[in-house]
């Protein structure tokens, strides 16, 4: 049975930051706040988790799931190498709407889908999903909603979608957003914005010094 929790109370917050965790490491799912939109979030290395995501979203593993992180510093034992180009924008960007696609670590054993090697990551700037990055580790997380329907800006627009296949629900209060992030890769010879989002082209750009591409 679900349980939703309201972060706004501190009690509230206290408990629901507890038993997301504990769901987190139990391989179960949890919905959560951030700065964007809500996630569904789970054990970013339990494949059987992630799995379980994907289902709940009516999504298959052609759509691999980003990863969550609560530090600068997490992504350094997730990918292969951190290039100049990706400091400059976590520099800028994180904690925020920035998500950056990298080449992830061989010899990591996870499966967010068919990633071809690599893994998109941000870190968001929402205390209540910080605290429980920080608790429990990078997390596997995607938009809290049915497959084709749109993101939730609310925990109760993600319980309407996505209901009992969730046991922890973080009530953060309206998304301040509510738009997804936006998504630069760096896995070629040069940056390429997969997706505009929360951060405007521009402003990716002139931290970059250079004119990004857009894919088409």
């Amino acid at each position: 049975m679900s349980t939703v929790y309201d972060c706004s109370v501190q009690a509230d917050r206290t408990a629901g930051l507890t038993a997301a965790a504990g769901a987190v490491r139990s391989g179960r799912l949890v919905v959560l706040p951030t700065d964007t939109v809500y996630g569904i979030g789970c054990d970013a290395f339990d494949a059987t988790a992630v799995r379980a995501l994907l289902e709940a979203k009516g999504r298959g593993p052609d759509m691999p799931v980003p990863v969550l992180v609560g530090s600068w510093t997490t992504i350094d034992g997730l990918v292969l190498s951190v290039p100049r180009q990706a400091r400059a924008l976590i520099e800028a960007f994180w904690p925020g709407g920035l998500s950056l696609v990298l080449q992830h670590a061989p010899s990591l054993a996870w499966d967010l889908g068919h990633t071809r090697g690599t893994v998109m990551l941000r870190m968001p700037l929402h205390p209540v999903a910080l605290e429980l990055l920080r608790d429990v580790g990078p997390m596997a997380v995607s938009s809290a909603n049915k497959s084709g329907f749109p993101p939730a800006g609310t925990a109760q627009e993600a319980w309407d979608q996505l209901g009992e296949e969730v046991g922890v629900y973080l009530d953060g209060g309206p998304a301040a957003e509510n738009v997804a992030s936006t998504i630069v890769d760096l896995t070629g010879p040069d940056p390429v914005v997969l997706r505009e989002g929360a951060v405007p082209i521009a402003e990716v750009s002139e931290v970059l010094g250079v004119e990004v591409e857009v894919a088409r």
